[in-house]
């Protein structure tokens, strides 16, 4: 989970997105506890409040939950909620504005799934 933040988005966003994908990734297991708040400021130079912003979308989102006085565990099925999620943002991000592009040129949807398969 050591990685950098950039200056696109705001780090408390980054630290959900890392969460996130340890958690698609396997490196962290569903009904497993993550790393406090505190273990995250420490890790990153942030402040607390930062990194606890970063948990509790998570935790408003579902994917992880407070055990009181324990920690934040990852959510049984977590998984599978980042999975749909993340496609559901990938298709309103990027496949909406690809077909519209190509209609705008003028692509075929045949034509469209031509190149795609030809990246492969």
């Amino acid at each position: 989970m050591q990685e950098l933040f950039t200056q696109e988005k705001s780090i408390y966003l980054q630290i959900s997105e890392m969460i996130e994908t340890d958690i698609l990734r396997g490196i962290l297991l569903e009904e497993e506890r993550v790393p406090s708040t505190n273990d995250f400021a420490k890790l990153y130079a942030i402040n607390p409040a930062t990194a606890a912003k970063g948990v509790n979308i998570l935790v408003d989102n579902g994917i992880l939950y407070k055990k009181r006085g324990i920690g934040m565990f990852v959510s049984t099925g977590a998984k599978k909620m980042i999975l749909e999620n993340r496609k559901n943002a990938f298709y309103d991000n990027f496949i909406k504005g690809l077909v519209e592009e190509a209609q705008r040129l003028g692509i075929s949807k045949e034509e469209l799934t031509e190149m795609i398969l030809k990246t492969n």
